[in-house]
């Protein structure tokens, strides 16, 4: 379970809960189908491969004709290689009243070609996590000569379908810092290390949760170990949702040192009410103000990073009170309620 099928299953959950007619398309794969059966959504299954690939489309084209024609359809999809499979079902089943949205997960540029263009056309709606997003995408078409109707395009910050008050801190146990996200260079993790071992008298523990190359894995644990800080580290391999593992957590910390346009993790905190120290250097900005809901600190620079660990430590109030400046902001800006309100509009739209 990645971010995006944790977006996917939020809303699809929302919408089967509202007795909504939603179906969830997959490769059929356990460790994710588990999760949409179990918050009662029904599942179909597609191989889903790269482009073209018709008979993802025939499956999508049958399940769109079976369809009563008084009723709207969305097909929304989370990479445009399915926009392409949504688009030929479309045509398939005869179903031109179906509406293709896409949310894209990554930023960055995106590639220009003729299948592309023609894609980038045909898509009714294309959600982007932040403004950098949608800006990064934009650039690359420098001189504004777009492929498509900006109107378009939707900045929509992700949010979680969670239920009930932000988790309280933890009443016993070390003082825990929490790392979560895609385990690779980039995110600040070396140095993340690094400032643990400036941190030694306080005995603090980190969790690391996430997956990545094994390589790069292994470099990560060799230098814990070479910097005495291993066992002071809990790596979590793979969890399902991280929401239940923040709980156990006082704050997060985000040093990414590449630019990121998406910061899922960032709002994650937020939802569960912790304080977090981040680098500023992508959309955190968007919903994120230093020294309210966060610190701040400069990509890669051990000694920032450890002293901002070290006052989170020393100083419980400040870091009570950064969490709860967290909630209200999540709560005010970012809430399910109001995610989902504006994704209706997008839906609904004609």
């Amino acid at each position: 379970m990645g971010e995006a099928q944790r977006y996917a299953l939020d809303i699809c959950r929302h919408y089967a809960a509202r007795s909504e007619e939603v179906c969830a398309l997959t490769r059929d794969a356990k460790a994710v189908d588990r999760h949409f059966i179990e918050a009662g959504v029904p599942l179909e299954h597609a191989p889903l491969r790269n482009y073209p690939d018709f008979f993802s489309s025939m499956i999508l084209g049958r399940l769109l004709r079976r369809e009563s024609p008084k009723e709207p359809i969305v097909v929304h999809v989370h990479r445009y290689r399915d926009a392409l499979t949504a688009i030929a079902a479309r045509h398939f089943a005869k179903r031109p009243d179906t509406r293709i949205v896409v949310t894209r997960h990554g930023g960055g540029r995106p590639p220009v070609n003729w299948l592309r263009r023609f894609i980038y056309r045909q898509v009714d709606a294309h959600i982007f996590l932040s403004d950098d997003a949608r800006r990064h995408f934009l650039s690359a078409w420098p001189h504004g000569r777009y492929p498509f109707d900006t109107a378009r395009l939707h900045v929509e910050h992700t949010s979680r379908n969670l239920s009930g008050e932000p988790s309280p801190m933890p009443d016993k146990g070390p003082f825990t810092a929490m790392w979560h996200g895609s385990i690779r260079p980039g995110k600040g993790l070396m140095t993340l290390l690094e400032a643990m071992a400036k941190l030694r008298d306080t005995r603090m523990r980190l969790k690391i949760v996430g997956i990545g190359e094994p390589d790069y894995l292994d470099s990560l644990r060799a230098r814990a170990i070479s910097l005495g800080v291993m066992e002071r580290i809990d790596w979590i391999r793979r969890a399902d949702d991280p929401a239940a593992i923040i709980g156990q957590c006082h704050f997060g910390v985000l040093p990414a040192e590449d630019p990121d346009d998406v910061c899922i993790p960032n709002i994650e905190y937020m939802a569960a009410g912790r304080a977090q120290i981040a680098t500023f250097n992508g959309a955190q900005r968007e919903f994120l103000t230093p020294g309210v809901e966060a610190l701040e600190v400069a990509p890669a620079d051990v000694d920032a990073l450890a002293s901002a660990m070290r006052r989170l430590h020393d100083d419980r109030e400040l870091c009570a009170s950064l969490g709860v400046a967290a909630a209200a902001g999540y709560a005010a800006r970012l809430s399910w309620p109001r995610f989902i309100a504006r994704l209706d509009r997008i839906y609904r739209a004609r």
